[in-house]
């Protein structure tokens, strides 16, 4: 791909750098955004730093955030013994959608994916360790996709929490296998945190 301006190309070569965008839709969006305003790319651009400097995670459970302690964390109305433990932000999203769960998240930020170099020293679990060892928790609903990787996290999760005197439960499979949680639907998705299992009973279905 020859361009006419070095610029161009080196604003096609960051945007094309994205998750799931190739080089000519690269080039669409560098375009657009040559013919828009300069103060409506200046505000995307300050958005981005923004968004680079300013987000952080919450100290408590690792949910993204603009202070230390997320908006879910800090609020009063959540039960804070029930906690249920999910990958990344995006899921934490899809299970606040359905407007039935009113506990508080731990997220891993990752799961365990020896193939990719992802251990079990990469999750972000230690908080809710301390939480259960302080006797804050009553509950863990493990609300991992059904995936290799997030079966075998879910197990490890369930490994370090079990000696503890607290509930583990996992959501009901009407989630299928292989599934992510973001693209499930919000009745499916709540209907399985309504109707989770004790872990134990989940791990004993998977192996039959």
């Amino acid at each position: 791909m020859d361009f006419s301006s070095k610029y161009l190309e080196k604003a096609v070569l960051e945007i094309s750098g994205l998750p799931g965008i190739g080089r000519k839709t690269a080039l669409r969006l560098a375009l657009h955004l040559l013919r828009q305003d300069g103060s409506e790319v200046e505000a995307l651009a300050e958005s981005l730093v923004d968004l680079k400097q300013k987000v952080k995670r919450c100290t408590s459970c690792g949910n993204l955030s603009d202070l230390d302690l997320c908006e879910i964390c800090s609020s009063t109305s959540r039960d804070r013994s029930l906690v249920c433990v999910v990958e990344d932000i995006r899921d934490v999203m899809a299970i606040e959608n359905t407007g039935q769960y009113k506990g508080i998240y731990q997220v891993l930020g990752t799961l365990i994916s020896p193939m990719d170099g992802i251990g079990p020293s990469d999750l972000n679990l230690q908080s809710l360790i301390d939480k259960a060892t302080a006797g804050e928790v009553a509950e863990v609903i493990l609300a991992l996709s059904g995936t290799m990787e997030g079966e075998t996290t879910g197990f490890y999760v369930y490994k370090k929490l079990k000696d503890y005197s607290l509930k583990m439960s996992s959501i009901a499979r009407g989630i299928a296998v292989g599934d992510q949680l973001e693209y499930t639907d919000e009745l499916t998705l709540a209907r399985s945190i309504q109707h989770r299992l004790p872990y134990e009973q989940s791990l004993q279905q998977n192996r039959s």
